[in-house]
C-alpha cells in the first residue's frame, strides 16, 4: 500500500503553460504544500484546467492551488473568465459583493482552482497607490460590510476566503514588493480601524488570513509576517482566529531585513504561519524546501486541508446554469458602466 504524503507547508509557483519534469519533482518534495498560478501559467479554461490535473498527478499527497483573482488590477486569469470590477467599484452597488464573490469563486472551482487569495481587507488610507481601489472603502464599517458579503458568496460556491494583509496596508504609501513600508500608528490606531473588518469576518467563520509586510514599529520590531506578537497574541488570542496563516510572498523586499530565504522561512514559521509563499524565484524555493525541516503537525495540515475548493459543476455545467448566466450578466454589466 502506497502512503501519501502529508500537506507541505511551502507554496511555490511554475514557469509556463505545462510542467517541467523538474517541476513534477518539485510538485512531490515533503516540504510542498501548494502551486500559485500566476498570468503567465494561463492560456484558456481547457489548458489551465489540465495543468491544474498534472499538478495534482505529480504529488503523491494533498496539494492546494491558488491564484489571486481578486477583479480589477488584480486579476490572473481574464480571457474567458468573467471581468470582475475592483472592490472599491462595490460601494456603488453594493447588492453584487455577493454575487460577484459567487462568481468569481464559481469560476475558479470549475477549473480546478481550490482558492483565490481574496478577499482584501485593507482600509484605503488615501495613500497607498498598492491598494487603493483594491481596497473595499476608506470607511471600516463599509469595506467589513462588502467584504463580508464578497465573502459569502465565495462560502456559497465552496471557497474557502483568505482576508489579507493584516493587520492593514492601506495606510502607508510605499509598496511592500519593493521596499519594507513603515506605518508609525500605535495599536489604538489600527484597532479603532484597519483591524476591525479581519475582527468581524474572524467572528463570521474567515478561514484564512495573510499577514502585511509592513514594519509597525511603534507596536512591535518585527513586520507583521515574521511577528509572534501580530500573529500569535493579537490574531490567535485576541481575535480567536484558528484558521490558516499564509505568509506574503518572502522573495517581495519587505521580507528582505528578515535575512535570506532560509532564515525569511524559519522566522515566518516561528511567527506563526501555516504555508510559507516564495514566488518567481525557483532557485530561492529550492533552498527552502531543502533547508527547512520536514514536520508533521496534524492541526496545521488539518487547516490546510480547509482550504480545499469545493466544486458542484464542472466548467460546462456552470457556464449552462441560469445563475451564471444572470451573474455573469449583471457583472459585466455594471464593470461596462463604470
Amino acid at each position: 500500500m502506497i502512503s501519501h504524503q502529508p500537506i507541505g507547508s511551502i507554496m511555490l509557483d511554475i514557469e509556463g503553460l505545462t510542467l517541467t519534469a523538474l517541476e513534477r519533482d518539485i510538485i512531490n518534495h515533503p516540504n510542498t504544500g501548494a502551486v500559485i498560478l500566476f498570468s503567465r501559467n494561463y492560456h484558456d479554461p481547457e489548458q489551465i484546467t489540465a495543468l491544474i490535473s498534472s499538478i495534482r498527478a505529480a504529488r503523491n499527497g494533498s496539494i492546494l492551488i491558488a491564484v489571486d483573482q481578486e477583479g480589477g488590477r488584480v486579476q490572473r486569469f481574464q480571457h474567458g473568465f468573467t471581468r470582475l470590477p475592483p472592490a472599491a467599484s462595490y460601494a456603488l452597488a453594493p447588492e453584487l459583493a455577493e454575487p460577484a464573490g459567487w462568481l468569481m469563486a464559481a469560476e475558479l472551482l470549475a477549473v480546478g482552482v481550490d482558492f483565490s487569495f481574496a478577499p482584501v481587507l485593507d482600509i484605503d488610507c488615501g495613500v497607498s497607490e498598492i491598494i487603493g481601489n483594491r481596497s473595499f472603502s476608506n470607511d471600516p464599517q463599509r469595506a467589513t460590510c462588502l467584504a463580508n458579503s464578497f465573502r459569502a458568496g465565495m462560502k456559497y460556491a465552496g471557497m474557502a476566503a483568505t482576508g489579507k494583509h493584516f493587520p492593514g496596508h492601506g495606510a502607508v504609501a510605499l509598496d511592500s514588493h519593493l521596499t519594507l513600508p513603515v506605518d508609525e500608528r500605535d495599536l489604538n490606531a489600527l484597532r479603532a480601524n484597519d483591524l476591525l473588518p479581519f475582527k468581524q469576518l474572524i467572528t463570521d467563520g474567515l478561514e484564512a488570513i495573510m499577514p502585511a509586510h509592513v514594519l509597525y514599529p511603534n507596536i512591535d520590531a518585527q513586520p507583521a509576517g515574521f511577528s509572534p506578537f501580530w500573529i500569535q497574541q493579537i490574531l490567535r488570542r485576541e481575535l480567536n482566529f484558528n484558521g490558516t496563516v499564509f505568509s506574503d510572498d518572502l522573495s517581495m523586499e519587505g521580507a528582505a531585513s528578515m535575512g535570506n530565504f532560509p532564515e525569511r522561512a524559519r522566522l515566518a514559521q516561528l511567527a506563526g504561519c501555516d504555508m510559507i509563499l516564495i514566488c518567481n524565484n525557483p532557485s530561492a524555493a529550492q533552498q527552502v524546501l531543502d533547508a527547512l525541516p520536514i514536520k508533521q503537525d496534524g492541526i496545521r495540515e488539518q487547516r490546510l486541508l480547509n482550504m480545499r475548493g469545493k466544486a458542484t459543476m464542472t466548467r460546462e455545467q456552470l457556464m449552462q446554469s441560469e445563475k451564471w448566466l444572470q451573474v455573469s450578466t449583471l457583472i459585466n454589466q455594471f464593470t461596462q458602466r463604470l
